[in-house]
């Protein structure tokens, strides 16, 4: 389901005709663009609208792609992106839940932290390709944590199963 949302992020500026989105910055948590939305077609409404929630979507922090500005910015779409691959490796290799892994999330999550609070306090000014690496790694141990979520909750319902 993961690899389906990065897809349709990546199809809908194409889907939409060129040059008809772009300059989407708003603040997250709120619907600051929806009369550039309200028009496109579904699902990329539905898309772009998630993007608008969820997202600043600072153009200047934002890929393009057919002249359109992409739902979610470089580090959102890069985070989407992670996940994706983390559950995919959950799919294949087993990952305990344990003090090793607890370290990884750390060790995960500092890159971005670091970027994101040298930014805030106007250290430096961030580029799209470190927002894409920390957004990445970041997406990459939040998919692997849900995929340990999932595996650990199925084990308890298989063992409650044979318990039964």
């Amino acid at each position: 389901l993961f690899f389906i949302w990065i897809l349709l992020q990546f199809l809908a500026p194409i889907a939409i005709p060129s040059e008809s989105i772009y300059k989407l910055d708003g603040s997250v948590g709120l619907i600051d663009n929806q009369k550039e939305i309200y028009n496109m077609t579904v699902p990329w409404n539905s898309i772009y609208s998630c993007g608008d929630f969820l997202c600043h979507q600072k153009l200047d922090r934002s890929f393009s792609i057919n002249g359109n500005e992409m739902p979610f910015c470089a580090r959102c779409t890069a985070i989407w992106l992670g996940i994706a691959i983390g559950v995919w490796f959950i799919v294949f290799y087993k990952i305990n839940l344990d003090e090793k892994f607890i370290i990884l999330i750390f060790i995960g999550l500092f890159p971005i932290g670091i970027d994101g609070l040298g930014q805030l306090f106007g250290l430096w000014e961030s580029n799209n390709i470190i927002r894409v690496i920390t957004g990445v790694l970041t997406g990459v141990i939040c998919g692997l944590a849900i995929g340990i979520i999932i595996d650990e909750v199925r084990d308890i319902f298989i063992s409650r199963k044979k318990n039964c």
